[in-house]
């Protein structure tokens, strides 16, 4: 199977600012390597600070790498600039971990959703109704949906508000950062699968960051571990549930509330 995208000796680092003057910096992301193999479920877990959100921002741009290469379908996507940016930033998505935040609080949820397709110059104007309306009956909404605002759906309702918009625009890339993780364990469940519903459907690959071991567990096909900016163990995920090399992988596991069966 092919990659989709390939991770090259990245790195970040932050420091503290005096006046804007950064002094004492220290690696976010500390040369980290890996490739994301098209179609599948990618997982990116560890404590917080770990680095884990910093990689998924600088792979969607929202932060600038000091160095290594993002590969995006064998193209180094640093350093591009505007018709190509566009592009890029049209194809790889991101799924935020407050949907609250991540919506915008005064438009209601169709415009919400016809938003990216207008920004991106997508279809017509009843093509674009179509394809909203056949995306809320994917999640199990009605019409009646689109003249809501965020502040009236429920946190499950409103995340699921917040999936469909990232892929209005059909990515085929998706980075999911704690995309459940201030959802009730309920609701994680249904949105979990949710996500797995759309990526059979769409053909979408994910990035999926959290947290939660046994959260990555249920969804990803690999994991990637990281700890302090490093990634310290790469495994498929039954193998790494089950057989763990490294000891801060064992002591994630073993933080687990009942270790629950895939």
């Amino acid at each position: 199977m092919e990659n989709i995208l390939e991770i090259k000796r990245l790195k970040k680092s932050f420091g503290s600012s005096n006046f804007f003057k950064f002094k004492n910096p220290k690696a976010a992301v500390d040369n980290i390597s890996f490739e994301i193999k098209k179609g599948e479920i990618f997982g990116l877990v560890g404590e917080s600070g770990c680095g884990k959100s910093t990689t998924g921002n600088l792979i969607s741009k929202l932060l600038t790498a000091d160095g290594g290469e993002i590969i995006y379908k064998g193209r180094n996507i640093d350093g591009l600039k505007g018709r190509d940016f566009k592009d890029m930033r049209k194809n790889i998505q991101m799924i935020f971990q407050d949907p609250y935040h991540s919506l915008n609080p005064k438009k209601n949820i169709g415009w919400i959703l016809m938003e990216p397709m207008i920004i991106h110059n997508l279809y017509s104007k009843d093509e674009r109704r179509k394809k909203i309306l056949d995306m809320l009956d994917i999640a199990g909404f009605d019409e009646s949906f689109l003249k809501k605002y965020p502040s009236e759906l429920s946190g499950g309702q409103r995340q699921r508000v917040a999936i469909l918009a990232a892929l209005m625009c059909e990515p085929d890339f998706v980075i999911a950062d704690e995309a459940v993780s201030a959802l009730d364990v309920s609701v994680q469940a249904q949105i979990l699968n949710f996500m797995k519903e759309l990526q059979r459907k769409m053909g979408l690959t994910y990035l999926f960051i959290s947290h939660d071991l046994n959260v990555v567990y249920y969804m990803c096909d690999r994991i990637a571990v990281m700890k302090e900016g490093k990634i310290i163990e790469l495994e498929e995920a039954e193998k790494l549930y089950k057989n763990p090399k490294h000891p801060y992988t064992k002591s994630l596991l073993d933080a687990i509330p009942g270790k629950k069966a895939r």
